[in-house]
């Protein structure tokens, strides 16, 4: 039976590179996954797997969330109560978090204890924001996690962000990306993964996390 993957489409943009890039990481896997956008939390309930993209504040992408009626209860419901696997990308694994602090304080899903806070690096000739292709360094944890380990310490993947996601503890993190300090390039729990970076921009190394992720079942 075929899998259905569905992609959020909650006016954050970069939703199309998204699903072209999952249609094309099924097709390298030879699985059977059916790729659908969506705005319908009901669609949401139904799905596979979850990924939800972001691009832009924190504060309107969890307003464009709020503002599908259902969407953060469906989100809650098949993620949480029912164990979905989901993934989360830039923005998109930012909302997993308890709150945002772009452009004041806005309440985040919750789901992972933490807040997103301005990057401020030590070395002040950085350039905010962090643009461009960096290596990340996957921990113990993240060598361990049938997704993660798709990676390894010294591949480049491609981020654009302001803000970065503080977690209350280390148990989340899987992997970091060094930008005039650590900085969370890929966490997770359970059935849940969020990665700072867009693997839909990312290439091949991108390509083969998102391989990852359809295989998964946590």
């Amino acid at each position: 039976m075929a899998q259905t993957a569905v992609v959020i489409d909650y006016g954050s943009g970069n939703i199309r590179s998204v699903q072209k890039s999952l249609v094309e990481a099924s097709l390298l896997l030879g699985s059977r996954h059916t790729l659908t956008v969506t705005s319908d939390p009901d669609v949401v309930k139904q799905a596979n797997r979850i990924i939800l993209p972001g691009v832009g504040a924190f504060g309107s992408c969890m307003d464009g969330l709020k503002a599908l009626d259902g969407m953060i209860d469906a989100l809650d419901e098949a993620v949480i109560d029912k164990g979905t696997p989901f993934l989360g990308i830039c923005v998109g694994m930012q909302l997993m978090a308890r709150e945002g602090l772009e452009h004041g304080k806005h309440e985040g899903l919750g789901w992972l204890g933490g807040r997103v806070e301005a990057i401020k690096p030590a070395n002040k000739a950085l350039k905010i924001p962090h643009m461009g292709w960096n290596d990340i360094r996957l921990n113990d944890t993240g060598n361990k996690h049938p997704v993660v380990n798709s990676l390894k310490t010294g591949d480049d993947l491609y981020f654009v962000h302001s803000y970065h996601l503080k977690l209350d503890g280390t148990k989340p993190l899987l992997a970091t990306t060094e930008y005039g300090g650590a900085i969370s390039a890929i966490v997770g729990r359970d059935n849940i993964i969020g990665t700072q970076f867009h693997p839909e921009k990312s290439q091949g190394v991108g390509l083969k996390f998102l391989q990852a992720f359809l295989r998964w079942t946590p």
